[in-house]
């Protein structure tokens, strides 16, 4: 069976879902944050040299990063289902999602981060510059919501398992006020209303009320 190693408040969230939604079984073994660093406990710590979180177990293999373990779950266990293949119509906006959400949305709320918490002024122009970023990113994904419903076209996809996390759990670190971008507070309504993705929110972080608005 696959086991999921899950730090609580986290990109791993985005395993526990897909499983959710693909109805794969699973073993959630669940990791608690230090209180002081916020960073993963030892025994998480211990299981890759990186120790972090998600990582999964399964036939004697342990992977982590969750894109990596998105696409080696989809491939074993989705049966074409929540992507799409190369001959589908959305197949070019399904690949730039799903890769959007760690190479461009999750690191520049990364950075964002760090650079709030150094205190720099708020016209500093590693500031500004992190900042107009971070806008612009925001107002992509606000715009292609404009045009659909999800982020790979009219269908929910894996590329919308990707991104959620940083625009919901990965608040309770960095603050993003989602008042001006109200696509993106639809959309993320319509996240909250799958029944996978409440079970999977209530399995792995049931501290945790979803960031969906």
């Amino acid at each position: 069976m696959l086991k999921i190693h899950h730090l609580g408040h986290s990109q791993s969230e985005r395993i526990v879902w897909l499983c959710e939604e693909l109805g794969v079984s699973y073993e959630l073994k669940k990791y608690t944050r230090d209180p002081v660093t916020r960073l993963s406990p030892p025994d998480l710590k211990a299981l890759h040299p990186l120790g972090a979180a998600p990582l999964i177990e399964v036939d004697g293999l342990l992977l982590a990063e969750s894109a990596a373990i998105v696409e080696f779950i989809l491939a074993r266990h989705g049966r074409g289902r929540l992507r799409h293949g190369p001959n589908h119509a959305d197949f070019a906006s399904y690949l730039y999602w799903f890769h959007f959400a760690n190479g461009n949305l999750q690191p520049v709320m990364g950075r964002s981060m760090i650079v709030e918490r150094c205190g720099l002024a708020p016209d500093h122009p590693v500031q500004t510059s992190v900042q107009e970023r971070l806008d612009k990113a925001l107002a992509l994904v606000e715009a292609r919501l404009a045009q659909n419903d999800y982020l790979a076209g009219s269908e929910f996809t894996a590329a919308d398992i990707m991104s959620v996390f940083s625009l919901t759990t990965m608040r309770l670190f960095h603050p993003v006020d989602l008042a001006p971008y109200p696509n993106i507070r639809a959309y993320l309504g319509r996240i909250g209303a799958r029944a996978a993705y409440q079970r999977a929110m209530a399995k792995g972080d049931p501290d945790l009320t979803p960031m969906l608005t």
